[in-house]
């Protein structure tokens, strides 16, 4: 099981209210405990923080609010001694707007070499007031920002998908292949056990900028999954794989098609990729259940196993997720206001941790799920960060929801997140403390204790080490599938209580199961 670490909200160790390295270092015996196999650390690199950490500012360097090198190189051996690896997060796409390539670029006059690096360009109209096309941002908003010269003379428009603090590198230039390779190199040299490779799809760019068409062949889009950004992990690959211990990639692969999705999956390629489709998917019984099926089917032709998430630092956590009336995930969606059910969403994120932790690949755990958060939803309007909430005009609540600092603690300062009465960066709610590791330890009940027990057995099932999956018949609105020989998970998507197939022993449910009958909205492993 991979677990995912956002470091700014998961333990502050020197009370400044934004968590460290030294935090995660001071947890590890949690994280052990939980039956944690690897941590990916989202970007801990030295950053002006304007998109998360995602505007990496230097590669080798760690930025100042969580350590220093010696911090994340002494968090790597602590972890490994434990037996936890460390996967860190590779940005390849763009860079920050402070980076020392993008300073020397905007520095430099038209024509320059340093800014071929970048995607500088003129801009159209009569005097270039026109930005060089009209491609929307990841962000929301433009995807081109003009530059000034130093007397304030509007001058050429530089390429960022995301934004305008994140402009994109020329993936063309053989310096920016170089640079990364080393960077791989220099993080694989200390001890980190792969990589995750954000916004992997996105590198390679059409050199004629043209306009969006309504339809590209596969492979000819102007800058998303054009098939020459293949040949950077195919060399990726061959660095990872000369290690004496091979080195891991793990693609973010937003795509849906199913045939282009699997050819970064490749065996000269990445070694897994984020499955998003089923991430993003409806809490109902046919779109899990679909969504599962094409999962193992993309993969059958590959040697690259399935992943299963619930969420990440980007997608509105589950137990507020499951609990409207729209239970799927879009970023275009995304408004405030919307109902939620909390107790109703916290009963489908318990079914939906025990059902993804049954299925056969790699599970990957968001911090805090294993509490069972929800997302924050009323953070006040000054706290919010994210660009996407700027950039969209305050409409989209944004991501700040799902990075609110974790509660250790029933009370205390910042309940346990910090040692010291300081501001975290972002508010907690005032009954976070209910959600705390502390609240949740010693309940045989609790979601904490929920996740322990299932990933416990996960591990020492044999029936769920293997590969072995075959659906089972099952009443509309349930799911059964059997794992190995003798263990089988069900769950029900209904309100009503349904019976449980023949079985020796119920290994674990959900929520209480009264005789032989499973209660709606919940899920359990079977001793068969």
């Amino acid at each position: 099981m991979i677990y995912q670490v956002y470091p700014r909200s998961f333990a502050d160790a020197n009370g400044d209210g934004t968590g460290d390295l030294e935090g995660v270092r001071s947890r590890l015996p949690y994280l052990a405990e939980l039956g944690v196999d690897a941590l990916w650390f989202t970007p801990w690199y030295r950053s002006p923080q304007a998109d998360g950490g995602y505007d990496v500012a230097d590669y080798r360097a760690i930025d100042p609010a969580f350590g220093t090198l010696a911090d994340a190189e002494r968090l790597i051996a602590d972890a490994a001694a434990l037996g936890i690896r460390t996967i860190v997060d590779i940005v390849p796409n763009h860079v920050s707007a402070e980076h020392p390539w993008f300073v020397e670029a905007l520095a430099a006059e038209p024509g320059d070499p340093a800014r071929d690096r970048f995607w500088f360009r003129d801009g159209l109209g009569e005097s270039g007031e026109i930005a060089p096309t009209a491609w929307t941002s990841s962000f929301s908003g433009p995807t081109w920002t003009r530059t000034a010269g130093p007397d304030g003379t509007p001058g050429q428009w530089y390429l960022h998908l995301f934004a305008s603090e994140q402009p994109d590198l020329n993936w063309n230039h053989p310096e920016v292949m170089a640079e990364h390779e080393a960077v791989l190199r220099f993080w694989y040299d200390r001890g980190a056990a792969g990589v995750r490779i954000d916004s992997a799809s996105m590198l390679a760019k059409d050199p004629e900028l043209p306009e969006l068409a309504e339809h590209h062949e596969p492979g000819t889009h102007p800058h998303l999954d054009r098939d020459e950004v293949h040949d950077v992990y195919r060399r990726w690959r061959k660095i990872a794989d000369s290690y004496p211990e091979p080195r891991v990639l793990i693609g973010e692969v937003w795509l849906p098609e199913t045939e282009r999705f699997v050819r970064y999956l490749r065996d000269d390629e990445m070694h897994m990729a984020f499955n998003f489709d089923f991430m993003t998917a409806p809490w109902a019984c046919e779109a899990i259940r679909s969504s599962i099926t094409t999962t193992f089917e993309a993969h059958r032709g590959v040697d690259a196993p399935p992943t299963w998430v619930l969420s990440n630092h980007d997608i509105t956590r589950p137990v507020t997720r499951y609990g409207r009336e729209d239970t799927s995930f879009d970023f275009a969606a995304k408004r405030f206001g919307v109902p939620t059910d909390l107790a109703l969403g916290r009963r489908r994120a318990r079914a939906a941790a025990l059902l993804t932790a049954a299925l056969p690949g790699v599970l990957y755990i968001y911090q805090g799920d294993e509490l069972g958060l929800p997302e924050v939803e009323d953070l006040p309007e000054g706290a919010r960060q994210d660009p996407m909430h700027h950039r969209s005009g305050g409409t989209d609540p944004g991501r700040d929801g799902c990075r609110v600092p974790l509660p250790w603690t029933r009370t205390g300062p910042n309940h346990g997140f910090s040692g010291t009465a300081a501001e975290p960066w972002l508010p907690q709610p005032a009954d976070w403390g209910s959600h705390a590791v502390e609240a949740q330890q010693g309940d045989p009940a609790s979601t904490l204790s929920l996740y322990r027990e299932a990933l416990r057995l996960r591990r020492t099932e044999a029936a769920l080490r293997g590969t072995d999956f075959a659906w089972r018949e099952s009443e509309p609105g349930v799911l059964a599938f059997r794992r190995g020989e003798d263990l089988t998970c069900v769950v029900n998507f209904g309100d009503a209580p349904v019976d449980l197939p023949d079985h020796a022993a119920v290994l674990i449910g959900s929520a209480e199961i009264q005789g032989d009958r499973l209660p709606g909205e919940a899920a359990a492993w079977l001793r068969t």
